[in-house]
């Protein structure tokens, strides 16, 4: 397992995107780096190991890359938790907040069979609302959540994590943040 320290070297910090004030972890430096990608797939799958999973549910868009790899890993399918509008057949909705307004993703109500343990990947928790809307859809379709895993993990004044306290939850490295 890397230190955080290896990852936040990896990770590009784009101040005022995508509005002033916002300081933007951007994982495209450690994507593009072979070595920061490779373990930062094996580093979250090694987190779960313990855990019996039988599917990846890769959150849009950043989520796909490390949730495939993790898949790969360990011999799983991936699931595509997306924007709506954006998977071809039928789909069930969770909606979540936003600092300005609502957003809402989905997955194709076949992703998820009854009693399916499902681990749900995102490259970032901030607020925590993307991944509780997540696993709100896993519930839904009668799966069960393995855990939450990501890389980034906003701390501080978001308390992300605290929406999610029923799951396990992994992130690679914490980064504070004041508001």
């Amino acid at each position: 397992m890397q230190k955080p320290e290896y990852y936040d070297k990896l990770i590009r910090n784009v101040p005022d995107f995508p509005k002033k004030g916002i300081q933007f972890k951007d994982i495209t430096t450690l994507i593009k780096d072979p070595k920061g990608l490779e373990n930062a797939v094996n580093d979250l799958a090694d987190s779960f190991k313990g855990e019996k999973v039988d599917k990846v549910l890769g959150i849009e868009s950043r989520g796909f890359v490390f949730s495939t790899g993790i898949a790969l890993k360990i011999g799983k399918g991936v699931i595509l938790a997306r924007k709506p509008g954006k998977l071809p057949a039928k789909t069930e909705r969770a909606e979540y907040s936003l600092e300005y307004g609502k957003d809402s993703i989905e997955v194709h109500v076949d992703a998820i069979s009854k009693g399916d343990r499902v681990l749900v990947i995102d490259d970032l928790l901030a607020t925590g609302g993307t991944f509780l809307a997540a696993a709100q859809l896993v519930e839904k379709l009668g799966g069960v959540v393995a855990g939450i895993g990501c890389v980034i993990e906003l701390t501080g004044s978001l308390h992300g994590r605290d929406q999610l306290k029923n799951y396990k939850v992994v992130s690679l490295v914490q980064i504070p943040v004041h508001e």
